[in-house]
């Protein structure tokens, strides 16, 4: 249901307290045209109110050649900053970024981060993120779920639907998204409640199953049905199925790079207010569709790069998967049994 003005500006002002912003604080609102003109006006609102020295810092928007469709997380890589030297330093000024039009996956973010400056990315539409508003009970079951993430040195995951997934962990470190950036050099996304680490290098293997039901991100789709991919050494080696899988064949194939086709993040859903059904109540351009990514206990897996954790693969095409009804063991201990949380005990409130 529609979200008024006074409750956006509520909201923020609720987010970027648990961000730890305050009148020693600077925030700078990162804007493009197609950014949505009430949450950049309600972060900006919200900022001044908490004493904070605001500034917008507002660029073109920008397309390459390559990427297809609207969908921000579409085409990884260069972005309307990319050689921007004067905006990117206007932004490293800043304690906070108030990112409106999506810098995920460039380099200049990273860059930005190792300053210690803190980015909040947030561009779902409104009614999300009032139904996703995220507490410290969100960043507690993260951080609960991230210490057995960081202790493990082997990920399995299966399902009835088929399938039989195994990778060695502990080259890269684990990620938490809980909702807010309230440490320095923290990236995080609103709304958000999930964490994930990458699969050691050549060590993905098995069989991931794509279910009727299942959702494939950028295309924004329910799967009507199965998709297999058989994954070695890291990198998926076959896509298996009807149309939807020749679909997906041909989509990977026109970027033409053998590296769209590796492992990169995998973990799972920790946000309870976030729903499976959501998406299906949404046009395709209303946001990134964060409900897919951080409902309850789905396993999500992702293709393409992984350079913002150190990696080598740097390739423009990124797709996030959530599948359900999976059991997730870390080496020994199921963190996700069929699809429901059961460790770490961690209460949904």
């Amino acid at each position: 249901m529609p979200v008024s003005d006074c409750e956006l500006t509520q909201m923020f002002e609720h987010v970027l307290k648990l961000s730890k912003v305050d009148a020693t604080q600077s925030v700078a609102v990162l804007k493009s045209h197609y950014s949505n003109a009430r949450t950049v006006r309600a972060a900006m609102d919200a900022a001044q109110r908490l004493g904070a020295k605001v500034y917008a810092v507002e660029l073109p928007s920008f397309n390459h050649p390559k990427a297809m469709g609207n969908d921000m997380t579409a085409y990884c890589g260069d972005t309307a900053l990319t050689g921007n030297i004067a905006a990117q330093r206007a932004l490293e000024a800043a304690d906070l970024i108030v990112d409106t039009m999506m810098l995920l996956h460039s380099p200049e973010q990273e860059q930005i981060l190792k300053t210690g400056t803190r980015i909040l990315l947030a561009v779902e539409p409104p009614e999300v993120l009032a139904r996703m508003l995220p507490t410290v009970a969100d960043k507690e079951r993260v951080l609960a779920a991230e210490q057995v993430l960081k202790a493990a040195r082997s990920i399995q995951v299966k399902s009835r639907a088929g399938s039989d997934f195994r990778a060695q962990l502990g080259q890269y470190p684990s990620v938490t998204e809980y909702g807010f950036a309230d440490e320095p050099g923290r990236w995080d996304h609103w709304p958000s409640g999930f964490l994930f680490s990458w699969p050691n290098e050549e060590t993905a293997e098995g069989t991931l199953v794509i279910d009727v039901g299942d959702i494939v991100l950028p295309f924004k789709t329910y799967s009507r049905e199965q998709i297999t991919l058989e994954i070695d050494k890291g990198f998926i080696t076959g896509i298996h199925g009807g149309f939807e899988a020749e679909y997906l064949r041909e989509y990977l194939k026109y970027f033409n790079d053998p590296e769209v086709y590796g492992i990169s993040h995998i973990g799972w859903g920790l946000q309870p207010r976030a729903q499976w059904t959501a998406m299906g109540l949404h046009e395709k351009n209303d946001g990134m569709c964060m409900d897919a990514r951080a409902f309850y206990g789905n396993f999500l897996f992702s293709t393409g790069p992984n350079t913002e954790v150190g990696g080598t693969r740097k390739t423009p095409c990124h797709l996030d998967i959530p599948l359900r009804r999976c059991d997730i063991y870390l080496d020994d201990q199921a963190v996700v049994l069929a699809g429901e949380v059961v460790a770490p005990e961690a209460s949904k409130a």
